[in-house]
């Protein structure tokens, strides 16, 4: 990254700083509801000189989390942890031919399948958040839309 000009050492090392807070702060949060946080990822921007965290943090969408009741007893089994990510999303994909190259169709995903994706982003928000999950109304979903818009708009 410094040797092809990215970033400057300085600016590395101040990223580094922050990788390194953020991932034991998370740790910290994780452990609080009884998760491992496996892996992240971290987006940064500099604007003006100063650097920013940008996007999401420790979400399923960045992160993956392990339950941690019972993950020693599966690593020394040598099976495969109970997690909370959307890798479960990609492994299907991948299993019905999707591995988002050129020229492949995304497979059809049966209502099924959804309502079990839905369940799942559901046990993750309770997971991570620790309070239970409130579905919305949907049923005026288009007016809701339009008066958040206007709302902003003002």
């Amino acid at each position: 990254i410094i040797a092809q000009g990215l970033v400057s050492r300085e600016d590395y090392e101040q990223l580094e700083r922050y990788t390194y807070a953020l991932f034991e702060r998370g740790t910290q949060m994780a452990a609080e509801k009884g998760l491992i946080l496996v892996d992240t990822k971290y987006e940064f921007g500099k604007k003006d000189g100063k650097i920013y965290l940008i996007d999401e943090i420790h979400t399923p969408d960045s992160s993956r989390y392990f339950y941690a009741e019972g993950y020693q007893e599966r690593f020394e089994r040598g099976e495969a942890q109970k997690q909370l990510s959307k890798e479960f999303v990609r492994q299907w994909l991948i299993e019905h031919g999707f591995q988002g190259k050129e020229g492949q169709t995304i497979p059809e995903m049966t209502e099924a399948y959804c309502d079990s994706v839905s369940e799942r982003y559901i046990e993750l928000f309770e997971g991570i958040v620790g309070k239970p999950f409130e579905k919305a109304d949907l049923s005026n979903l288009a007016q809701r839309i339009e008066k958040n818009i206007m709302d902003y708009l003002r």
